[in-house]
């Protein structure tokens, strides 16, 4: 396993990510989808790398709700 700092954002339809929710975790996991995989009872709809490279991983109900995930090591 490895050790990972998450940055969790939680968005809703409404506010967009401009009123998001933020929550920063310290995990451990064998992969970033395998966490996603763990904590998000809804499908990933996207996975990218931001400007540094780290991936970041998004899961949506389907109805506008995402669940955005930035991981670094």
């Amino acid at each position: 396993m490895k050790d990972f700092e998450v940055l969790v954002e939680r968005i809703n339809p409404c506010g967009g990510s401009d009123h998001s929710s933020r929550e920063l975790r310290e995990v451990q996991a064998d992969s970033p989808e395998a966490y996603v995989h763990a904590d998000c009872p809804w499908p990933i709809i996207d996975q990218s790398a931001d400007a540094h490279g780290n991936p970041v991983i998004t899961a949506s109900d389907g109805r506008g709700y995402l669940v955005r995930y930035t991981f670094t090591d």
